[in-house]
């Protein structure tokens, strides 16, 4: 008889606490460096936190991955209580995350860690998807290949309202930045085989790049009919919540659109007016 199943995974994943509740997942979270200040990823600091500094000091703070042996004080007390560990990673080509997570499981039996290729709400998709089959009884081995069949199916990618974050990260030039700017572009930035590259560039107000990003990401696709992410920098109006959710149901079957927050890795990088939208295919 195999043993019961504890899913975990690390706070790049951007799960809420209620649906960490709800789906009865545990998280291990990155660091948080700003000037001489650490901090705990969605435990003590969060991308609001992110802005407000930036905004007063022009300070972007730096990720640091889960240690191998926080890994490991983190996977002891389940392995200890009987469960074998399924664990999901940000993209081995983002953070060491995974690669210290493969270090604590060498010494300890029963430890899975996934390397998943995604980052933020595309994992708490996964994670939910699975769930069922932790569910029904099955076994570690049974849920890592699963993981692995859904992987291909994730899609993640994110709007961004001005590049002087990703710019002030290191991650674009400030020619490029500064032309963007003031062309007005909204890049798309989309993970592709474990990296984060350019897709598309749209232009104009906000809200409107939000809509037809949305229809451009989703028109004739078919989608798994659970639940979708949009995931965003700063916090929506529910009447923004209530239009973008209306867009997502007349191009889809989804039966639930959940809104979250970006955490420390895309926040830092992307800015307050970054919206993601995250999905399975079905």
């Amino acid at each position: 008889m195999s043993k019961p199943v504890y899913i975990t995974a690390d706070s790049t994943c951007d799960m809420p606490p209620e649906l960490q509740e709800r789906f009865n997942i545990k998280i291990a979270p990155l660091h948080v460096n700003i000037g001489t200040d650490s901090y705990l990823d969605g435990v003590n600091f969060s991308s609001d936190t992110i802005f407000e500094r930036y905004e007063k000091e022009k300070l972007l703070p730096r990720t640091a991955a889960v240690s191998p042996q926080e890994f490991t004080d983190f996977f002891t007390p389940l392995v200890e209580a009987g469960y074998e560990v399924v664990h999901l990673d940000i993209s081995s080509d983002l953070s060491a995350t995974y690669q210290n997570a493969v270090i604590a499981a060498e010494d300890l039996p029963g430890v899975y860690p996934i390397d998943t290729r995604e980052l933020t709400s595309s994992i708490s998709l996964i994670i939910m998807r699975v769930c069922a089959l932790r569910d029904e009884g099955k076994s570690a081995q049974e849920i890592v290949q699963a993981v692995h069949e859904l992987i291909p199916k994730a899609h993640t990618s994110f709007v961004i309202d001005t590049l002087e974050y990703m710019w002030k990260g290191g991650r674009c030039t400030g020619v490029t930045a500064f032309g963007a700017n003031l062309l007005h572009l909204k890049p798309c930035i989309e993970m592709r085989e474990g990296k984060l590259e350019v897709c598309k560039k749209y232009r104009g107000n906000i809200f409107k790049v939000y809509e037809k990003y949305i229809e451009d990401r989703l028109t004739g696709k078919k989608v798994w009919p659970e639940y979708l992410f949009i995931t965003t920098g700063s916090a929506l109006s529910e009447e923004e919540k209530e239009k973008l959710s209306a867009l997502v149901h007349r191009l889809t079957d989804v039966k639930e659109v959940l809104f979250s927050r970006v955490g420390s890795t895309v926040a830092c990088h992307c800015g307050p007016g970054t919206l993601g939208l995250l999905y399975l295919d079905e």
